[in-house]
């Protein structure tokens, strides 16, 4: 596969950022996302966080997987459309984040999980019935049933707080690119509809019922 420019240059400052992070815990901390910094006023952390990764492990699975799946954004509607779903989603992640945990002062976070996760949704949303292998499933399953699951998981883990794992970022993102997905190509509503409402019914819900999960 031929890589898009754009793309490329995209993970190479993910890559330089993160290794720049491994070996400089003053820089890691300046930059990564930090709820007590962030409502001081220290924003940029909101964009600076998602270049950072934990280790290479993270920071590999997050380059492989969106280097799997923009390509389908790109080639059907474009580079400008990917960085609206990317930037977007990274940013939406973030929010949801920001807001679940906004009495966790010291809670942290970085990695690109949020714009990945919006990315996957945006391609879901194109190709519906394209074919996800999930460990430990033998069989690969239908990408909007992956999205849906993917769903429900998230927010079960935000509610259980299940690993080290940003669930909010995830679960933010995923409905940026979901909603950015439809902004920028609304005939997803004709050509996905069902995968559309399937995956809009959790999202609807969450937001409409989203500030009582903790106390569920």
């Amino acid at each position: 596969m031929n890589i898009n420019k754009v793309l490329l240059i995209l993970i190479i400052v993910n890559v330089a950022f993160s290794i720049k992070g491994f070996s400089d815990r003053f820089f890691f901390d300046k930059y990564k996302f930090q709820i007590g910094a962030i409502n001081r006023g220290d924003k940029i952390r909101m964009l600076t966080s998602a270049f950072l990764h934990v280790d290479y492990m993270h920071l590999i699975l997050n380059m492989y997987v969106l280097y799997i799946f923009a390509p389908i954004i790109i080639v059907k509607l474009g580079v400008i459309k990917f960085l609206i779903l990317y930037i977007g989603s990274l940013f939406a992640g973030n929010l949801l984040t920001l807001t679940y945990h906004k009495s966790e002062l010291y809670y942290s976070a970085v990695g690109a999980s949020g714009a990945v996760a919006g990315i996957i949704y945006g391609a879901i949303l194109l190709n519906p019935e394209m074919r996800l292998m999930l460990f430990p499933l033998p069989i690969p399953i239908p990408g909007y049933i992956f999205g849906l699951g993917y769903l429900l998981y998230s927010i079960y883990g935000m509610k259980k707080q299940i690993g080290n794992i940003g669930h909010s970022a995830h679960l933010g993102g995923a409905i940026g690119g979901y909603a950015l997905m439809l902004m920028v190509n609304p005939t997803i509503f004709l050509t996905s509809t069902t995968t559309v409402l399937l995956l809009g019914v959790p999202i609807v819900l969450l937001l409409l019922f989203g500030n009582k999960l903790k106390s569920l």
